[in-house]
């Protein structure tokens, strides 16, 4: 358990310290997704700092799991499902308390608690890898995403700014 929190001590660091996309990053995340497509809008309306988690997920995969694009794609949407949310940083920071605490929630934060399902959701029309992934994240590793495939994405989600961890 002190992992995890220390992964959310170092993630909200990260988030209050993030930056928007640059222009070539931005570039690079149309050429996996597509400048167009729906994921590509899904993945832009998220606030700065979910991109930029996206974008060095993304990174991490790119170095560990060459040629393989949907590990890229999952590690770019698997957290679409916050924005709905709509939850600040302080907001966040609660909310996670709170679910770590099981505490019960409801409203924008059951939104949050609930983002791997509604990214899941929203994802219909991308791989069966890219689904899964998005709505087990958190959890026990599914019977279709092979071992191998799971520990880079998971690896992937706790990367930071870029860094392997």
């Amino acid at each position: 358990m002190p992992g995890r929190w220390t992964h959310l001590a170092a993630r909200f660091v990260d988030v209050v310290t993030s930056r928007p996309l640059t222009a070539t990053e931005r570039q690079r995340v149309e050429t996996w997704l597509g400048p167009d497509s729906a994921a590509a809008k899904a993945y832009f309306s998220q606030s700065p700092a979910d991109q930029r988690h996206g974008l060095s997920s993304a990174d991490y995969v790119t170095r560990h799991a060459p040629n393989r694009p949907d590990l890229v794609r999952a590690a770019l949407l698997h957290d679409i499902g916050k924005r709905h949310a709509g939850l600040g940083v302080i907001e966040r920071v609660l909310a996670s308390l709170a679910l770590r605490l099981r505490i019960p929630v409801q409203g924008r934060w059951a939104l949050y608690r609930d983002h791997g399902r509604i990214a899941a959701a929203e994802l219909t029309p991308e791989s069966e890898l890219v689904r899964r992934f998005a709505l087990h994240h958190h959890g026990q590793r599914p019977a279709e995403i092979p071992p191998a495939d799971w520990d880079i994405l998971i690896a992937s989600d706790q990367a930071r700014l870029g860094r392997d961890r």
